[in-house]
């Protein structure tokens, strides 16, 4: 987990260093991450859960929308944690368990 927080944190960090001139302030992409992941949870190998398709098209599409208006916040942040997420979802997966005769 630690290790996610912190790659997520990195990521992010120096992608918004690299495409704006703002800085980045609190650990919101972080709970995005986290948000995301959690989506993810328990599923199992070539499935992909309901709940990751909602929280996908509720918070991702939200903070898509809201990138177009200038109201200080980053959604570039929350867009790039939960990206993040959905890959540490996906790599840390249930892998099949082989079936006995």
């Amino acid at each position: 987990m630690l290790f996610m927080i912190l790659a997520t944190a990195l990521i992010t960090a120096l992608l918004n260093m690299f495409l704006f001139s703002s800085g980045l302030y609190g650990a919101s992409g972080i709970v995005f991450m986290l948000i995301l992941l959690s989506s993810l949870s328990r599923v199992k190998s070539g499935h992909i859960p309901l709940t990751f398709i909602l929280v996908v098209a509720l918070f991702l599409g939200k903070e898509i929308i809201q990138s177009f208006r200038p109201d200080g916040v980053s959604q570039f942040a929350h867009i790039v944690g939960g990206l993040c997420g959905s890959v540490f979802g996906f790599l840390k997966r249930e892998k099949p368990t082989p079936v006995e005769a």
